[in-house]
């Protein structure tokens, strides 16, 4: 039988090259990995999570409660009693709040109305409950208990003059001069007889300023009375 040739024998350090050529980069890890993995996966498996169905209740904060004890299970719940069916609570029928409650707090079973308004609002002012003022010379208000603003108009009486005048601050017309009427296009005063011209003696009605005055026209020669 023929003998086969041989190559050249392998050397150490080219057996060494193709053993690491063989392991990929992605299987060679740090060994402080493997550590963390093995100790993460054993205390998994170490835990025991209780089960209290049928045992007792737990609370929003975790505290245990034992089957017939009354408790609340958070800050702003209803009292509850602990059954094996789980907490039974109650609901009871909660006070309404007052209409005019600025401030409510749930730190209970109840809503609980911490500040009642204890003002009114008008236009664009507060004023204190049974506050008088005028928002304007006509007006007359008052801030009443329940919140609202209660105002009267003023009812201005008619003016007993012909030239009425507004006044600052005052809601009617006042006749500065008293009360007076028309005689033609001249404004003479009530009560008394005036002399309008020459010839002509005028007088106002008698509560009646509206009407033109009454005048009593004289005969005349050249501007003179002959009376």
């Amino acid at each position: 039988m023929p003998r086969r040739r041989m190559g050249p024998p392998l050397t150490p350090a080219f057996v060494l090259l193709l053993a690491l050529s063989a392991v990929s980069p992605a299987s060679v890890g740090n060994p402080e990995d493997y550590a963390a993995d093995e100790a993460e996966r054993t205390a998994g498996e170490n835990i025991v999570f209780d089960d209290y169905r049928g045992k007792g209740c737990v609370d929003d904060s975790g505290f245990v409660y034992k089957l017939g004890e009354r408790f609340y299970p958070g800050h702003s719940n209803c009292p509850c009693v602990c059954t094996e069916d789980g907490p039974v609570c109650d609901q009871p029928e909660c006070p309404k709040l007052h209409p005019k409650c600025t401030k409510v707090e749930h730190n209970g079973c109840c809503p609980e109305c911490k500040e009642v308004k204890n003002f009114c609002e008008y236009r664009g002012k507060t004023y204190k409950i049974l506050e008088e003022f005028k928002p304007s010379p006509c007006e007359w208000c008052r801030c009443e208990p329940n919140n609202e603003v209660h105002c009267v108009v003023s009812d201005c009486a008619v003016p007993e003059c012909v030239n009425p005048v507004y006044e600052p601050e005052q809601c009617c017309p006042i006749c500065k001069n008293g009360p007076n009427c028309f005689a033609g296009t001249t404004i003479i005063p009530a009560g008394i007889e005036v002399k309008v011209d020459d010839c002509t003696i005028c007088r106002c009605h008698n509560g009646d300023w509206w009407k033109p005055a009454q005048c009593l026209r004289r005969e005349c020669l050249n501007g003179q009375s002959l009376s």
